[in-house]
């Protein structure tokens, strides 16, 4: 079974899940591709639920496509459930995520849910979390900074980069990553994460940072984890 469908394998195990919740509810959507399975799965399904919030442009213009209605979260005061993915989640359910640059609106809907169900496949599941390189949303003006500080704790910091279009293939891309809020990220790698909810507040305290990519207050509550066997549910 290859990736692709191991996404969708647990798209539709999530789908199911939240199927349960009774009719009216309004729906926390992440981003990334994993999630855009998940949209695609419950759309047949979209007069079941009220709205939907969201965590990205890009899941936005999805569920706009497929007929959801989408609330502004400053509209909505809890979330039955958030559904997203993770780039790494440790056996306590903290996460690194953020590879899709989507990290702040990420946690800003995670915090208003009531439960967090992670969707992954296997390989996303580490027992300590850093092999994945640690996104960091910073301000464009203390990107500088923001990197000296990451340095100082251990790691290896770059700048993510535009990808290339289909037009400039032939390109090296210049051009930073610009997240939705208009922010840059910094890949951190070289850390090995040991104590996620310590590392998390200090680095959210540097000043210049919108937010880091660890998880670990708004950690996963739930884990639906695709593999060559099926859906593995895991209370965390």
């Amino acid at each position: 079974m290859n990736q692709d469908q191991l996404k969708q394998l647990v798209a539709q195990a999530a789908r199911d899940e939240v199927l349960q919740l009774p009719a009216g509810q309004v729906l926390g959507v992440g981003t990334g591709s994993t999630v855009n399975c998940f949209i695609d799965a419950i759309a047949p399904h979209k007069s079941h639920f009220a709205g939907t919030v969201s965590s990205s442009n890009a899941s936005t213009e999805r569920l706009l496509k497929h007929g959801f209605t989408v609330l502004d979260p400053n509209d909505v005061v809890q979330l039955p459930v958030y559904v997203d993915g993770a780039d790494e989640i440790d056996p306590q359910g903290n996460m690194i995520k953020g590879g899709g640059g989507a990290l702040t609106r990420e946690k800003i809907i995670a915090s208003i849910a009531n439960q967090f169900l992670c969707i992954c496949d296997a390989s996303k599941q580490v027992p300590i979390l850093g092999h994945f390189p640690l996104p960091v949303e910073v301000m464009p003006m203390a990107c500088a900074i923001v990197t000296r500080e990451m340095e100082k704790i251990g790691g290896k910091v770059t700048l993510r980069l535009q990808k290339n279009t289909r037009e400039d293939l032939n390109q090296t891309p210049s051009q930073p990553f610009i997240t939705d809020n208009g922010g840059w990220i910094l890949e951190v790698s070289g850390l090995s994460i040991t104590n996620p909810p310590a590392l998390e507040v200090q680095i959210n305290q540097i000043a210049g940072v919108l937010t880091v990519g660890i998880f670990a207050k708004e950690k996963a509550d739930v884990l639906l984890v695709s593999n060559s066997t099926g859906v593995e549910r895991i209370i965390l």
